[in-house]
Order: C-alpha cells, then sequence, then structure tokens
C-alpha cells in the first residue's frame, strides 16, 4: 500500500515574514503547505482543484477580500473543511460570527502553537480520499 499523503494547509498571509515562519514550521511537521498572499489567490488555488485539507487564513489581507469573507466563501465550497482566522489588528469580536468549523488565533502567535492546532484539528480526521 502507498502512504498516506500528507496534510495539505492553504496558508493565505501576506506578510512575508509570518507567512515563512508558520510555512517553515507547518512543514517540519510534516504538512504540505502551498503559500498565496490574497483572498483571490487562494481562491484561484482552491478552484484549480488543488488538494486542500485545511484554510489557515490571515484577517486582513490586501485586495478586495478579507480572510473573514474569504472563509465565507470557502466553506460554500468545502463545508467539512477547517478553517483557522488568524490577526493581529481585528479581535475574534470584530468578525463573529465564524463559519462552521472554525477557530481564531490572535497574533502575535508562536509559530509552533499553529502546528499544533492544526494537528490537532486534523488529527482525528485524516483526508478523504
Amino acid at each position: 500500500m502507498s502512504q498516506t499523503a500528507p496534510i495539505s494547509v492553504l496558508l493565505v498571509e501576506d506578510e512575508v515574514l509570518i507567512s515563512n515562519m508558520v510555512a517553515d514550521c507547518l512543514s517540519a511537521s510534516g504538512f504540505a503547505v502551498h503559500e498565496v498572499t490574497s483572498g483571490d489567490e487562494a481562491l484561484q488555488y482552491i478552484n484549480s482543484g488543488a488538494r486542500i485539507d485545511i484554510l489557515f487564513t490571515d484577517v486582513n489581507l490586501p485586495g478586495g477580500m478579507n480572510g473573514a469573507e474569504l472563509a465565507t466563501r470557502v466553506r460554500q465550497m468545502r463545508p467539512e473543511m477547517p478553517i483557522v482566522y488568524a490577526s493581529g489588528r481585528y479581535k475574534l469580536s470584530d468578525i463573529t460570527p465564524l463559519v462552521p468549523r472554525s477557530l481564531f488565533m490572535a497574533k502575535p502567535f508562536d509559530p509552533a502553537d499553529v502546528c499544533a492546532l492544526l494537528s490537532r484539528l486534523t488529527g482525528g480526521n485524516p483526508p478523504a480520499a
């Protein structure tokens, strides 16, 4: 039998240093990570048919779509996919209600905490074949 594919994370973060730190930690933890910097890029990637098991998005994004809007649109396309929002500018109360099956992380955060959270969110639910 072939090995199970790694859990695929779509990381939406426009701050390059934060994106790199989180992506490095996730990769080291065995996740497959695809990084984009805007909601539009995230939707293009999802619409390309690429496999994505979890979405991790900043709330404050460049362009016409913020992370909360992105999460709403992704939820319509992928009702079961876990979504994690992150923000240093907004508080949880600023973006509620969150879409179902989602969580909020305040910045600054330790990338190791992101890895632990995503592992917990996906650990009991292996990706569907």
